[in-house]
């Protein structure tokens, strides 16, 4: 079936329609050459059309292993070519079953390019995936339809649950949790006790933990206020680790602001400098939004900058065993070149304990 990406700036991308389910969402774009599934799987792209730059999508399958979700999160999918014959030894099914399967919208043989292009020169917009044979009115009332902003909570743990067994108690909040964050956690001696987004501070500290872990998660870390009062109140009770959405709501409840990107950084080979050493790491990273330079409150240092843009990739607080980082350490999809930073959050947990 033929089918439609359409931007609100009116601009239209042909292509061929994955089953019969039309979206609505946020257009981005991911330039990993690798790991089509574990984006599939993220739940920060909760609400977002995703585009993937990277023309070969399906070749190695589709394993319930990869996946860091318990379902997809996106609000759709537009691809360029997929394989029809992948070739993995762990592939258990092809990847049309998959996004099939879970009912996710997906426009295919789609010029991947020129959408990056538009979303790269214009910057991120609403947009839909239609059928073609869809009527001019029909569509104009879709794209009139508002995004929603209740991403957190759309993808947060439903109750509270145990994984790992290790030395460190860590409480983690989950706004948006990837699997690879529990894994990378548990094999650094963790314990880690998942808690839903609108858990209190004082339910997170009830079981006396070691430490606090912030998730990544979708959106604007403006629309989860109540997330940050949490944050707020957990400062200097226990040692910090905070990633993706979790350094914006740290550097937030530290007085510091946030601001949008015109079209955020999404890939897994943005070059990131540590600048306490001058070392530039490769690294994974999906968001839209990040801390701003401007009224960066004078407890916050920065550690670490985008060697692309020069933007804030990670903090720590001055006198606090705090630390965050805004890019994706546990490597899902991406290089393991950050797997230090875990253990650093157990060290600091360690020098807190005595």
């Amino acid at each position: 079936m033929k089918g439609l990406l359409i931007l609100e700036n009116g601009a239209r991308f042909e292509g061929d329609l994955l089953g019969t389910v039309e979206g609505l969402g946020e257009l981005v774009f991911n330039t990993g050459m690798t790991g089509y599934q574990e984006c599939f799987t993220d739940p920060s792209y909760e609400g977002q059309i995703l585009t993937l730059t990277y023309p070969l999508i399906g070749n190695y399958g589709a394993n319930d292993l990869f996946m860091q979700n318990r379902k997809p999160a996106a609000a759709g999918y537009v691809l360029d070519q997929i394989a029809d014959h992948p070739s993995n030894w762990e592939c258990k099914e092809k990847i049309t079953d998959f996004i099939e399967r879970y009912h996710v919208p997906c426009l295919y043989n789609v010029d991947t390019r020129a959408v990056t292009r538009m979303v790269r020169t214009q910057g991120v917009m609403k947009a839909i995936i239609v059928s073609a044979d869809r009527s001019e009115e029909f569509i104009q009332a879709e794209l009139a339809k508002p995004l929603h902003r209740d991403q957190v909570e759309r993808v947060t743990t439903a109750y509270p649950y145990t994984y790992g067994n290790g030395k460190y108690q860590v409480s983690l909040l989950d706004c948006g949790l990837k699997k690879n964050i529990l894994v990378s956690l548990a094999a650094n001696d963790c314990t880690v006790h998942v808690f839903p987004a609108h858990t209190s501070a004082e339910e997170l500290l009830a079981g006396n933990p070691d430490g606090i872990f912030l998730s990544p998660g979708p959106g604007d870390p403006k629309d989860v206020p109540y997330v940050v009062d949490t944050v707020k109140k957990l400062i200097g009770k226990r040692p910090i680790f905070g990633i993706c959405l979790g350094i914006q709501m740290l550097a937030t409840a530290l007085g510091g602001h946030t601001f949008k990107l015109p079209f955020g950084h999404r890939g897994s080979n943005h070059p990131v400098k540590d600048l306490r050493t001058g070392r530039v790491y490769i690294t994974s990273q999906n968001h839209g939004y990040a801390i701003s330079d401007e009224g960066l409150p004078d407890s916050i240092v920065v550690t670490h900058r985008s060697v692309n843009d020069g933007t804030i990739e990670g903090i720590r607080h001055k006198t606090l065993p705090i630390q965050a980082v805004q890019y994706h350490p546990e490597a899902s999809p991406g290089p393991k070149d950050n797997f230090y930073l875990f253990a650093e959050f157990t060290k600091a947990m360690e020098e807190f304990k005595k």
